[in-house]
């Protein structure tokens, strides 16, 4: 353990992260709504505690090792999501208590999109501004910008990569140099946010909603700058927009960077892991608008398929936009939607949820252990692709998805315990851990209603769903810690 690297990277990313402070005073300033001063008292406090932790250390060129990585990780996660609470604290027209200031922070990092907040239509810009950007610097990994950053001060990165990168096969790079890796992934993310802003804007949003929007549909956040989400501006053109960036944003970065250096999208085609995705929202969507539109819940079937297909790609990709409560549609429409949640995004994507790779060969594990009842001395490798699986990854898989379950139950019988009824209790879980925000039952709207503790439970669930489980769980292994 090097305490001394750890304590210089914190202090480094501090100071950098109290930069995205700045932003909301010009938005304050350029609206008129008065929380500059908030913002910059903010950014006041969160840069001197950076300089403090810096200064006595700045001196020390020490290499991180992989543990290392995992706990500046975890600890930056969670001092972040801390810090980012402080405009929201400090805003006094909010009237929020640190409790709920640190859920809409981690929420927001996280990209969860889990909220507290209601009367959204009548806040600051500034304010609403942060919140989607608080979104945005999580969508990608603030932790993976820190990496292109970091060697130019002297500091490895590859650490950092492989503890925050989510998916399976974390060690693939895009590029040689991890350096250059993250910068390429932040260039396709931020390519995809300026063409989704120029999409809502040309679809009918003002500059700033499309801006914000566009923040949180390449982040799959699902923070809104209106109460009623995209729901508010009733546009069927905004929708269809909303739908193709957060298709994009849930495939694996890696694809649209091969996409794009080879200018084809035949590769798109030959990736199983995104035809799997793209089928399975495919599917989802035809059940989920012909049970609407057979019920009668919906009379027209173009306005079943409208929203069949924006709630179907929202929830599955882990958004958490809506149109409409989805909570109130009948039968079994509101748990098949939040049970796609736990397939999620693929691999490599901004997306939350087991992640679609993970899925993938855990069927294609099931299915072999099928086969191999039938002819036990047979050798039935697991493929993805024409690539055949070692036993490690399906080891490593079937482990994520013990310690997945595991979590899931110990928190939700925590929330029931704290009082929550039990389809509450395990929709905000599912919600929390899949980063997904919207649940059933009292936090179908919003979680300002859930007491406190339950509150920290979640934002626990949430650290644990972004940071993908392992990461957060080996800091509490008596072997981490084990010189």
């Amino acid at each position: 353990m090097q305490p001394i690297a750890i304590q210089r990277i914190l202090g480094i990313l501090l100071m950098l992260f109290s930069i995205t402070m700045l932003p909301p005073i010009i938005v304050s300033f350029l609206y008129s709504d008065g929380a500059q001063t908030t913002f910059a008292l903010a950014f006041i406090v969160t840069f001197s505690t950076g300089l403090v932790l810096w200064v006595p250390v700045n001196r020390s060129r020490r290499e991180l090792r992989l543990r290392d990585g995992f706990l500046v990780v975890v600890l930056f996660w969670t001092v972040l999501g801390l810090f980012g609470a402080l405009p929201f604290a400090l805003y006094d027209e909010l009237g929020m208590s640190f409790t709920d200031a640190a859920f809409e922070s981690i929420s927001g990092l996280t990209t969860t999109g889990a909220t507290v907040i209601t009367g959204l239509d009548q806040l600051p810009h500034s304010i609403l501004y942060y919140r989607q950007q608080l979104q945005w610097l999580g969508g990608m990994g603030i932790i993976v910008l820190a990496v292109a950053i970091l060697p130019m001060l002297g500091i490895g990165g590859m650490q950092l990569y492989r503890a925050e990168t989510p998916g399976p096969m974390k060690d693939s790079k895009l590029t040689p140099r991890i350096t250059e890796t993250a910068k390429a992934l932040w260039y396709i993310y931020l390519g995809l946010t300026i063409m989704c802003a120029f999409g809502y804007w040309f679809a009918g949003m003002n500059g700033f909603d499309a801006i914000s929007h566009s923040f949180s549909t390449i982040a799959i956040g699902g923070f809104s700058t209106h109460d009623a989400s995209m729901g508010f501006f009733d546009s069927t053109l905004i929708e269809t927009v909303a739908i193709v960036f957060m298709l994009l944003a849930g495939m694996n970065f890696a694809l649209h960077f091969i996409a794009w250096r080879s200018f084809s999208v035949v590769v798109y085609l030959r990736d199983s892991e995104a035809r799997f995705y793209l089928g399975l929202l495919l599917l989802i969507t035809l059940l989920t608008s012909a049970y609407l539109y057979f019920s009668g819940s919906i009379e027209s079937p173009v306005e079943a398929l409208e929203h069949g297909l924006f709630q179907t790609v929202s929830i599955g990709t882990t958004t958490g936009f809506t149109t409409t409560g989805y909570a109130s549609w009948p039968g079994l429409l509101p748990v098949l939607l939040l049970f796609i949640s736990f397939v999620g995004g693929c691999a490599g994507s901004t997306g939350g949820g087991m992640k679609v790779i993970r899925f993938v060969l855990l069927l294609k594990q099931g299915f072999r252990e099928i086969s191999r009842l039938v002819h036990p001395s047979a050798q039935i490798p697991v493929k993805i692709g024409n690539k055949a699986m070692s036993d490690r990854v399906i080891n490593s898989v079937w482990g994520f998805f013990s310690a997945y379950v595991a979590m899931f139950v110990i928190i939700m019988l925590i929330l029931m315990a704290l009082g929550m009824d039990q389809i509450t209790a395990f929709s905000a879980v599912a919600a929390c851990m899949n980063n997904l925000g919207p649940g059933l039952g009292d936090v179908a709207a919003h979680y300002g209603d859930i007491n406190d503790m339950a509150k920290w439970v979640l934002c626990f669930a949430m650290l644990l769903g972004r940071l993908e489980i392992f990461t957060l769980l080996v800091l509490l292994t008596p072997t981490f810690w084990r010189k």
